[in-house]
């Protein structure tokens, strides 16, 4: 016989359902007025599941990370093909959390006689210094010393050359964006990661679903970060998550997530190990309650069941969002292709296919980027800066402990020059063609 369904259940169907009528009286498409309608860099773009998703969690008032939670780390875990994926409540966490794992003691009794050792105070990480603060802020917070590394101009990532040179006796790990969901070159920095024996982290952050010769970016490094803040290729509000690539480094990762405790139980359960009493860690009394022994110092940076919901909603998308940047970004091209004279318009390495998080140019010499900044913003479209610039200059990083190996221009270059416009899902082919049009009509032409 069929289960019968109950009340709650029912109420529930209806409820959803009457979500999905909400959605479709409260949020319906607008029509684009060129220069009324502002052209935003980026942001959310969802349907009717992720309000369902949202309200069913809600619902169920699981508060924290639950079953949601599990099915979107499932589901990441496959799409990158990763030993493990750990969702958290920022991009800046997820480096944060990447960081803080590597310099984990606990890693050396878990990593193989083959592995690069735990970082420890005063080891070099080389880094760029075109690049979002909170990429360097886990750094200097874990009391590594950052090695600055320039970047370049068009592609806006480091040139594996400057990195090799940068390599000295300290130096042990890594740490590099894909600037803009455009991969840097991968294939050189493996090598030199491999050759001279230290850790890569990626920071994917704006890169989700880009590729280096047909390989998903964030799958290379030992560890990747994502971040689902509105402003990237999928999202959930506040959201993020790291891509665990070397299996070895995920009990330590997902300690540091919770607290830093020893217990790997699921939220709501309390005795996976069969042993939550038995355990004998540390200096603490034989049988301390697994669920209260800490191995890490950790923190919490687990998200919401409800942020995971939308999360799972959006990640059935993601080919789709990818598709609309790339084709946004390919249509901005071809029409500005003819103003290179003016601006240096982005590079890419034929191995790669980004996942553009915007589209970025770079004003020649002689020509004022404050003033073209106006002429877009004048007309309703949005732009933005390459995040900190040289972040040595932000008031915030002036009195660091660093190395800077090399010049630093082309990050200068790029913090007074460059500015980027958007390719999100949501800017549709008269958009872009407006953005085009407003382009041209700043140079005359």
């Amino acid at each position: 016989m069929p289960t019968a369904i109950s009340e709650p259940q029912v109420l529930k169907a209806e409820i959803l359902e009457l979500v999905r009528r909400y959605y479709q009286q409260a949020h319906p498409a607008k029509p684009f007025i060129p220069g009324k309608t502002r052209i935003q860099y980026s942001g959310r773009v969802y349907d009717a599941q992720e309000l369902v998703n949202a309200v069913d969690a809600s619902l169920d008032f699981w508060l924290t990370a639950g079953s949601y939670t599990e099915a979107f780390e499932r589901k990441m875990q496959a799409f990158f093909g990763a030993n493990g994926f750990l969702l958290v409540n920022s991009g800046s966490a997820a480096n944060l959390l990447m960081v803080a794992t590597l310099c984990s003691p606990e890693i050396s009794s878990l990593l193989g006689a083959d592995d690069l050792p735990p970082l420890k105070p005063s080891d070099e990480v080389i880094t760029p210094a075109v690049t979002f603060p909170t990429t360097l802020a886990p750094i200097i917070q874990q009391r590594l010393v950052p090695v600055f590394v320039d970047c370049v101009v068009g592609t806006y990532n480091v040139d594996p050359a400057l990195v090799d040179q940068a390599i000295g006796p300290n130096t042990r790990a890594l740490f590099l964006p894909h600037t803009l969901g455009n991969p840097f070159d991968v294939a050189a920095i493996m090598e030199i990661a491999k050759r001279r024996r230290l850790w890569l982290l990626e920071d994917g952050c704006d890169a989700l679903g880009a590729t280096f010769e047909g390989r998903l970016v964030g799958t290379f490094g030992a560890m990747s970060s994502l971040s689902f803040y509105p402003a990237h290729q999928m999202t959930m509000g506040e959201g993020g998550g790291v891509v665990v690539n070397h299996a070895r480094l995920k009990k330590t990762a997902r300690s540091i997530r919770d607290w830093g405790r020893d217990c790997w139980c699921d939220p709501g359960k309390s005795n996976t190990c069969g042993k939550r009493f038995g355990w004998q860690l540390g200096d603490l009394p034989f049988g301390y309650d697994h669920k209260y022994v800490y191995s890490n110092i950790g923190y919490n940076l687990k998200p919401t069941d409800l942020q995971a919901a939308i999360g799972v909603a959006q990640s059935d998308k993601i080919a789709s969002f990818i598709e609309a940047r790339r084709g946004n970004f390919r249509r901005l091209y071809d029409g500005l292709a003819d103003l290179q004279e003016y601006l240096v318009l982005p590079q890419v390495d034929p191995r790669a296919n980004p996942s553009p998080f915007g589209f970025p140019v770079t004003v020649r010499e002689g020509i004022e980027r404050t003033n073209l900044i106006r002429h877009l913003e004048a007309a309703n479209i949005e732009t933005r800066l390459v995040f900190g610039g040289n972040i040595l200059r932000q008031p915030g990083f002036l009195n660091i402990e660093r190395r800077v190996a090399g010049d630093l221009s082309q990050s200068d270059v790029i913090m007074r020059q460059t500015l980027f416009v958007g390719v999100a899902p949501a800017i549709i082919p008269e958009m872009v063609d407006y953005m085009i049009e407003t382009f041209h009509s700043f140079f005359n032409r």
